[in-house]
């Protein structure tokens, strides 16, 4: 999401080409990676000292609050202000993923962590790209149509083409932006519409301007709408993740020894009550042993 909100709008603003958009989108992005790198294995060094719940239940509301700022962005906003609360939405994402993968996987036998950290990542990464995705498209679709076609109208893009542009789901032109392609001439290029347009129009349309400023109030309202709800969640985490109790490790039980049964009636045995070696007799004695007995 913060990748398409720099490829598609805030990059192009600051006189990015489209093709140069996603080195400089992943440069942008390492004050997040670097506080995730440095936070969660300090949590996780601190949480195996003094438990999980503390650290992830902090983590997760750290994470609220990021979103929130990050909600409160304008589109065009200062970077010095989006790396701050990135780096933040790292600190959090460090602090809780850390001790509370640790606390699961302790709370589980050792022969099932396998298994446990399975079902986490596929429950992680299932929700991430469901739940923010489809929110944030679900937001573009109620006013992005409207506003692409009457910008390409105003451009002198014919209606016939620029409703079949607008009609098309709003992720086939964020992922052009992201591809590194400008969204405007590909949408354009299978109408033909492009080549009939003055110099001018075409300069307009192709140029870094004109896409970020069409798709930029679309776009905030997906924002608003993900970032309200990726809050909530946090919070919902943090207060899940407070109730979880103290510190809990599964140790694996001793299996029980298994009685040792009488030996069948008449059948010899030494006086450890195991059955007696084959050939010796009632004494525990070998045959041959005591046939020399008798002979003294």
């Amino acid at each position: 999401m913060l990748i398409i909100w720099l490829h598609g709008i805030w990059l192009p603003l600051h006189g990015y080409s489209y093709t140069e958009t996603p080195l400089w989108a992943g440069i942008n992005l390492l004050p997040l990676t670097a506080a995730f790198l440095i936070s969660g294995p300090i949590s996780e060094y601190l949480s195996d000292r003094f438990g999980a719940r503390g650290f992830a239940t902090a983590g997760m509301l750290v994470f609220a609050a990021s979103f929130i700022g990050l909600m409160l962005l304008p589109v065009d906003f200062p970077y010095w202000a989006f790396a701050g609360l990135i780096t933040l939405n790292g600190i959090g994402v460090g602090m809780f993923s850390a001790p509370n993968s640790a606390s699961i996987m302790s709370s589980v036998p050792a022969r099932q962590r396998g298994a446990a950290s399975g079902m986490r990542s596929t429950f992680q990464n299932t929700g991430t790209a469901l739940s923010i995705f489809s929110l944030l498209i679900a937001g573009l679709a109620t006013s992005l149509p409207a506003q692409l076609l009457a910008g390409l109208q105003q451009q002198g893009v014919p209606h016939a083409a620029a409703q079949q542009i607008a009609g098309l789901p709003p992720v086939s032109s964020l992922f052009e932006a992201v591809l590194g392609e400008n969204p405007v001439a590909h949408l354009l290029a299978p109408t033909g519409a492009l080549s009939s347009l003055s110099k001018a129009h075409q300069h307009v349309l192709t140029g870094t301007q004109f896409f970020p400023h069409l798709i930029a109030a679309a776009f905030h309202d997906g924002l608003v709408v993900v970032f309200s709800v990726a809050a909530g969640l946090s919070v919902l985490a943090a207060v899940a993740s407070l109730m979880r109790g103290g510190r809990y490790v599964h140790t694996e039980s001793p299996h029980p020894e298994t009685p040792s049964r009488p030996p069948p009636k008449g059948m010899p045995h030494d006086r450890t009550d195991r059955p007696a070696a084959r050939g010796a007799a009632c004494d525990g004695l070998p045959e041959r042993d005591r046939r020399d007995a008798r002979r003294a």
